[in-house]
């Protein structure tokens, strides 16, 4: 089966098993920098499960949830950012990552009912070489997520923003955390996958385990610390689907659905192993 997932530091732990790790030879692996082409891949049938961002499961139809893994924060995510050159409430112009489109709604929506701010929204793709900073040109603040925030929010000082972290935004707003990736299984493809929840759980442990070698190796490419990259995987990323984190995505849909930035709210179809037998005949 070929499964996608974004190549960010955040999701590594969930990919590490599928990339290079015991479930090499099982699947095949699709790796991309932005999350949004991962769900584009999933839509247009060129893969069978990708990590996607929690926005396209209400956009994408027949798509089933894996259960118990995400890509979420319980308070603090450091790695999905709003920098402002003025105060929220007064910004008139907003760029937008194109990397995302759910950090994109949450922007939306924060700003609206948290700010009460309605500014003109552009997309723009972050510079990789000027930390993002290239996604501030002529306008009062900007959305950058993934590892060009990280390495944006370094600089912060130096270039003269606020930085906003959306995760504590978001649970200001709603006394929630929030989701912002999930695994997600297109329908046809559920027959070739008996042993799928297994799997995507092993790897997930799998890659839990390899945090501190997942650090290492990514710190050179964002320019920081170990020990501050350790610290963002292990205290600023939570990989459950716990009760919690599934209120948080279904608030954010509520309100996702209240602002028209998405048809309608559709109803949560998380694969089950009853589900699985169903299909396999077992």
């Amino acid at each position: 089966m070929r499964i996608a997932a974004s190549t960010y530091l955040n999701s590594a732990p969930l990919v590490y098993s599928f990339a290079q790790g015991s479930l090499r030879d099982r699947y095949e692996f699709i790796g991309d920098a932005a999350p949004a082409r991962c769900a584009a891949l999933l839509a247009a049938g060129q893969c069978d499960i990708a990590l996607i961002p929690v926005i396209e499961y209400q956009r994408i139809p027949n798509l089933q949830l894996l259960p118990d893994v995400a890509v979420a924060s319980k308070n603090r995510v450091r790695s999905v950012l709003l920098a402002a050159r003025r105060p929220l409430n007064e910004a008139r112009t907003v760029a937008l990552d194109t990397s995302s489109r759910t950090s994109q709604t949450l922007v939306k929506v924060l700003l609206a009912n948290r700010y009460g701010a309605h500014p003109k929204f552009t997309e723009r793709t972050p510079n990789a070489s000027q930390n993002g900073e290239n996604m501030l040109d002529d306008v009062d603040a900007a959305l950058v997520i993934g590892d060009p925030a990280m390495r944006l929010a370094a600089v912060a000082q130096e270039v003269g923003v606020q930085i906003y972290d959306l995760a504590e935004e978001w649970r200001a707003l709603t006394g929630l955390p929030f989701v912002f990736a999930v695994w997600a299984v297109r329908q046809e493809a559920l027959s070739a996958a008996p042993t799928l929840l297994r799997d995507f759980l092993t790897a997930k442990h799998e890659g839990l385990s390899q945090l501190p070698q997942l650090a290492a190796e990514y710190a050179p490419m964002l320019q920081l610390p170990v020990e501050n990259l350790l610290s963002y995987l292990q205290d600023n990323v939570n990989y459950d689907l716990d009760q919690e984190n599934i209120a948080g995505m279904q608030r954010y849909f509520e309100l996702a659905g209240e602002a028209g930035l998405i048809p309608e709210v559709q109803e949560l179809r998380f694969l089950r192993p009853e589900a699985l037998n169903a299909v396999t005949g077992c």
